[in-house]
């Protein structure tokens, strides 16, 4: 909107003539007048009456508000919660009245924020418009200009915790108001008061079905404005439609599908997605009536089983048709670590995707996959958003990067003191990873754990825990490390290699086949760290390199590329991503960073890498007591 007076006529008399029919015997005695009139506005100020007050203030008034004067001299109902707007007659100084400057932003230091400091001194030098209200104050500030000399608007009121609200100038604080007025109102109606319709309401709504058709076009930016102008103004059908773009692109902040939780036609697909997010925030406690608004006692005691599936990952989001094929597929590629994989499956099955009704975009139930939702990036998001579904026609995105690195070369580039810092791992050739327990398996187990994220399957491996720490046993994700070759994943290992007393599991793996062992602790000193590989077939080993320090060992015959030159720790990463790289080619291996980090992967205890001590042998545990005064 322009700043004319002409365009201010317009916009007050539409706002005004809305507000008067919105009315249903539930206006005061002081609204006699704006109802009889059809006007909440005044008659103009003049320009005689402008300048007066330019002159008491010692300021010239912001354009905005300047023109508005022209227009009318004072406004009523500025939104839900002022009732009367200062004129020229009726506009002051603040002067820091309520003393809010201590405490909001409170004390400066060398932490605050340009913004921090502006905020700090606007309550001592701002103009106060507000005449009557519900205690909100709306304090226009000389000292927060733009480059048009417009100044800004802060309102706060002592019923809301956060900072003052900041808009950058009087127009767009007025037109955020007749917002809160649409709000309030649909609000009211959807609560089964009087209906309120009139030509805004209609021609929003109509966006709000042409952004439906233009999100299933892939035409999803588009959507998304038009559907968030109309939710800022209240409409019914926005929130839902608006959310499912937003959680899609990562967004989870006061995502709620407001509606749509109440509707047994869509419960199914959004329902998931609301407690899939409070597990996340609230890992143990219960579902509260605001997780689920308006949802049904049915949905809500559905809920109470999903909410127990999604915490133990158990949870499998389903849809009809093609698109749930895909989704099967996708999910059995994505629980073997080959997410980039199960993430194509799920791009090319896009356009089969059908909605469950009208109020439904996009797939937007995979996010609360345990195995699935981790692929659904907020690029991969957009990517979804931005593919024809159901039908319509509509230009398909070029594809997405792949997330996961090619071969076992990253595993050197990884930063020290993150996850994959430190880590060892097998490689079992012609083995699929469900039989990997019965080769590597501590004790009788024949099965695979259920998938779990690298910090559940921790913490549970811990819990259960009950062998001497000698034993050196490691909770190993599993999945496919390209074809033909199966791996046994750990990310940092709680014990140190020592060569003295280690013993690879990958030995008694290979009868029958070929395995590789691979340990690697990055340097911190010229003592510090170290790289193991070996590898073995039958039962026996072929040959291992051994690097630690300024040391090197090497055992039997080991290709040229897999030597580990005795140069010190200072090029001990570079030798190491030289190392896994001729690895990766020798053998046609990888393994998927992605899951490994971010994704759900099936577990199984390894039997110990290290032997029991031996005769005159000794170990000492050492145990930490937090220390309570």
């Amino acid at each position: 909107m322009t700043d004319t007076s002409e365009d201010w006529r317009s916009f007050l008399t539409r706002w005004s003539h809305e507000w008067a029919d919105a009315q249903h015997g539930d206006a005061t005695e002081r609204d006699e007048e704006p109802l009889r009139t059809r006007r909440l506005g005044f008659p103009p100020a003049s320009e005689e009456r402008i300048r007066e007050l330019e002159q008491r203030l010692g300021h010239r008034l912001p354009p905005s508000y300047r023109s508005f004067l022209a227009v009318s001299d004072g406004w009523r109902h500025a939104g839900g919660f002022v009732w009367l707007l200062a004129g020229t007659g009726r506009a002051r100084w603040h002067e820091d009245a309520a003393g809010l400057s201590e405490y909001s932003p409170g004390e400066l230091d060398e932490d605050s924020t340009p913004e921090d400091e502006l905020l700090a001194g606007m309550w001592g030098r701002a103009l106060q418009l507000d005449v009557e209200s519900d205690a909100l104050y709306v304090l226009l500030d000389p000292g927060d200009v733009d480059d048009t000399g417009e100044w800004a608007v802060y309102t706060w009121a002592p019923w809301h915790a956060d900072l003052p609200t900041r808009y950058g100038s009087f127009r767009t604080f007025m037109e955020a108001m007749y917002r809160e007025f649409h709000q309030l109102r649909a609000g009211d109606s959807a609560q089964g008061g009087p209906v309120f319709d009139n030509t805004t309401t209609r021609a929003l709504d109509a966006s709000v079905t042409a952004a439906r058709l233009d999100a299933l076009g892939g035409r999803y930016e588009r959507a998304a404005a038009a559907l968030a102008e109309a939710v800022a103004f209240g409409r019914p059908r926005a929130r839902g439609l608006h959310d499912q773009i937003r959680r899609l692109l990562g967004e989870t902040y006061l995502v709620s599908f407001r509606g749509l939780t109440a509707d047994p036609v869509y419960a199914a697909e959004i329902m998931p997605v609301l407690v899939a997010e409070h597990v996340r925030m609230r890992r143990d406690a219960g579902l509260a009536a605001h997780d689920l608004p308006g949802a049904s006692d049915a949905v809500r005691a559905a809920a109470d089983e999903v909410l127990e599936q999604i915490r133990e990952g158990t949870y499998r989001h389903t849809a009809e048709g093609p698109f749930g094929r895909a989704v099967e597929e996708a999910r059995e590629l994505a629980r073997w670590g080959d997410t980039d994989a199960a993430w194509h499956t799920l791009r090319a099955a896009l356009p089969d995707w059908r909605p469950l009704s009208p109020e439904h975009l996009a797939p937007v139930g995979l996010c609360a996959d345990p195995l699935l939702g981790p692929l659904i990036t907020p690029d991969r998001g957009r990517e979804l958003l931005a593919t024809p579904r159901a039908g319509q026609p509509g230009d398909t995105p070029p594809p997405s990067a792949d997330l996961d690195p090619p071969g076992l070369a990253w595993l050197a580039d990884e930063p020290s003191g993150t996850l994959l810092a430190s880590y060892r791992f097998l490689l079992v050739e012609g083995v699929a990873p469900p039989r990997l327990p019965s080769l590597i398996a501590d004790d009788e187990t024949t099965a695979l754990n259920a998938p779990a994220t690298p910090w559940d399957g921790r913490m549970r491996f811990r819990a259960a825990e009950s062998v001497p720490p000698w034993a050196d046993r490691a909770l190993t994700a599993v999945g496919r490390a390209g074809p033909g070759w199966s791996f046994a994943f750990e990310p940092g290992p709680g014990a140190g290699f020592d060569e003295r007393r280690f013993v690879s599991p990958g030995l008694a793996a290979s009868r029958g086949t070929r395995t590789v062992t691979v340990w690697s602790a990055p340097p911190r000193d010229q003592r510090s760290g170290c790289f193991h590989l070996s590898v073995a077939e039958n039962g026996e080993e072929r040959y291992a390199v051994t690097a630690r320090g300024t040391t090197t060992e090497h055992r039997g015959r080991v290709p040229e590329p897999l030597r580990f030159p005795p140069d010190g720790p200072d090029k001990h990463r570079q030798h190491e991503r030289r190392v896994l790289a001729a690895l990766a080619t020798e053998f046609g291996v990888r393994l998927p960073r992605f899951a490994l980090t971010q994704g759900r992967l099936h577990t199984v205890r390894t039997r110990p890498w290290n032997r029991a001590p031996g005769p005159g042998e000794s170990y000492l545990t050492i145990r930490l007591v937090p220390h309570r005064p």
